[in-house]
Order: structure tokens, then sequence, then C-alpha cells
């Protein structure tokens, strides 16, 4: 088999021969149908996330693909099942996994980091992921490059369920990425009837106003307060979601909510992530604060679901597709900040890499 493997920060990642897994009692082992390509490869690759990343291992969390085999004691898949993966492999003993919290599990093992990822022909699903139930099976007539944007999906889901969205509520989406694009899409599920999105691209803009946006903004020409207060009739929003790493972002979200609105802080920041805050913002102003951080089984179900119902636009978020010979350049085109979602789906033919609508 062939894999892409991590070969330590700032250096690229080589596709490298390796040897085809064989499952042990209580594995299964999975053909990769896609892997679509995250943010948080990037930071990987550069070094700026580097807690449970291990040298050598193959990258990719977002993972979907068909059991190849199972090993002995399987009993819940089969041969054949499509199959997506919470990536987060918990202990299932401490504290956080105990109290119903497995995707802050602090003994986790991450699939990508410490356990080897989707850039491959064939993944190896350890037993404990397999236990655990880490394995999500889905209708076999979603693709697998739609099934594999179920992870950060369900990442968004979590985040969601601690910001909160009630029907006739006014959200701002900080960045109209993969990610700000989820959270669009599920703001308007939710019931939110005013969405504004602010991205300094103008082709994110529009996809952003494909998705549901009811109004798009360019912070960098327009003055995105001024649009919510006048949406608002000077209120100010009742959600924001910072969806870019950016730090400056965090008092703009805050500057930007009413008396007792929500700001979640969902996109990470570089390096020990700080961020100067107003806090008196948020003292007097009573305004909650949230964070989101991977997703757990019940999350990553939601996510399938949803995009089985077709209620989630994976088909329009998905703009390139690579084969993983081809993985090297489809991590360079997610670093342009190109197109919107890469998958790299292994089976593809070389010539065959593709812009949306392929």
């Amino acid at each position: 088999m062939r894999g892409f493997v991590f070969n330590g920060p700032g250096t690229p990642p080589t596709l490298e021969a390796l040897p085809d897994p064989e499952p042990r009692p209580g594995e299964v082992l999975l053909r990769v149908g896609a892997n679509t390509v995250c943010g948080t490869d990037l930071r990987i690759m550069r070094g700026e996330k580097t807690k449970g990343v291990d040298l050598g291992v193959v990258l990719g969390h977002e993972v979907a693909g068909t059991v190849a085999a199972v090993g002995e004691d399987v009993e819940a898949y089969a041969v054949g099942d499509l199959c997506g993966i919470v990536p987060v492999l918990p202990c299932g003993r401490c504290r956080a996994c105990q109290g119903g919290l497995e995707h802050q599990c602090t003994a986790a093992s991450i699939v990508g980091y410490g356990v080897n990822g989707g850039l491959a022909d064939l993944m190896l699903v350890p037993e404990i992921g397999v236990r655990t139930g880490r394995l999500v099976t889905a209708p076999v007539d979603i693709p697998p490059e739609h099934l594999a944007l179920a992870e950060p999906l369900s990442c968004c889901i979590n985040g969601l369920d601690q910001y909160r969205v009630d029907v006739g509520d006014t959200v701002v989406i900080l960045g109209a990425g993969p990610i700000g694009l989820l959270h669009l899409q599920l703001a308007r599920l939710a019931g939110a009837t005013t969405v504004v999105v602010s991205d300094p691209a103008e082709s994110r803009r529009a996809v952003a106003s494909e998705l549901g946006a009811t109004t798009t903004v360019d912070p960098t020409g327009g003055d995105l307060a001024a649009v919510v207060d006048d949406l608002t009739a000077g209120r100010g929003a009742d959600v924001a979601v910072v969806c870019i790493g950016r730090p400056e972002l965090v008092n703009d979200a805050l500057r930007l909510v009413r008396v007792r609105g929500r700001v979640s802080l969902f996109a990470g920041l570089a390096g020990k992530g700080w961020a100067e805050i107003e806090a008196n913002v948020i003292h007097y102003r009573e305004i909650t604060v949230v964070g989101a951080s991977n997703s757990a089984r019940a999350h990553y179900e939601r996510a399938v679901d949803l995009i089985g119902r077709g209620l989630i636009d994976t088909a329009r978020m998905l703009t390139h597709r690579f084969p993983l010979d081809r993985a090297s350049e489809a991590i360079d085109f997610v670093a342009s900040g190109e197109g919107i979602k890469v998958a790299v789906i292994p089976d593809l033919d070389h010539e065959e890499g593709s812009g949306h609508g392929h």
C-alpha cells in the first residue's frame, strides 16, 4: 500500500510504499475511499500543532472507506460496509470519558497524529477504535468524499450544541472557509433567519450566498459592525462564530453580539493561542464565550444523518479532487486558499485531479 507519511515539522511529507496491514483480533481494515484535507493537517506539517503527532505517521483524519477485512471477534462490521471514522480514539477510563466527553479524553490516540490515517490506500482501525465505536456505518449511496466531511461537520455540530442557535436568531460567521460554510448551513437548519458571513475572498462569499447566507461582507472594504447594526436595529447579533484563527477576530466577535449574546471561539489559534481580549465587554454585556474541540460519536452520527438526507450541501463544498499520488499537490492547493474543500481519492486516475463539478 501507499501512505502519505509525516517527516517532521517543516519537512515535506512523502508518499511511501508501506506493508499492507493485516487486521488482528478486534481490528478492522478499511480500504480508503476518500480523505478530505483539513487546515489542521497544514498546521501539523508547519509545526504549529505538535502534541501527540508521531514522526512517520500516515497523515489524514477526515476519512471514509469500505471495510476490506475484519479481525477475529469483530461482529459489528462486515466486508463491504461503508464507514466513516471518528478520529479521537478514547481510553474509556478517564474522567472525561466517564463523564460522556470522550472527545476530550486525556489519554486519547488520534487518527493522523499517533495512529496511521487516511491519506493511504488502506487504513487499520485499532481494536480500541473498533471497541469504542469509532467506526460509523453509513448508507452505501453516499460518495466516500462526501462522507469524509462528516468529521469536520461533527466538530461544528459540537460547537453548535454549545453556542446554540434559536429560531429567528441573527448569526455572524467570521470566515467562509470550509468550517465557516458548515456553521452557516447548520445555523440555517437550526432556525437562524439572518446569517451574515464575513470573508475577504469574493469567491468564498459567493459560495456562502449559494449556501444560505443572507448577507456577505468583505471585511477589508466594508464595515461589518455597521452592517450588523443595520440588520439588527443596533441591537447586535445573537451569535458570532470565529472560524479563522486570527487573534484580532476574538474582540471583533465580542463587539458584534448583543447583550447576553454568544460567541464561539471555534477556530484554533497558532502557537499558544494567545489573544488580547477586552474582558470588560464580556463583563458588562454578560456575553457567553464558548470553545469547541473535536467531536464525539453522537455528533458524528448526526453529521452522517444530515449528509445522508441531503440537508448539508456537501457537493458544493467539494471543489477539488486529487489522486493519492498527487497528495502533495492537494496539500499545496489547500495551503493556497483556493477552492473550498479538497478530497484525496486513492483510486482516482493520476490525470484526473479536478475542479468543481467533476
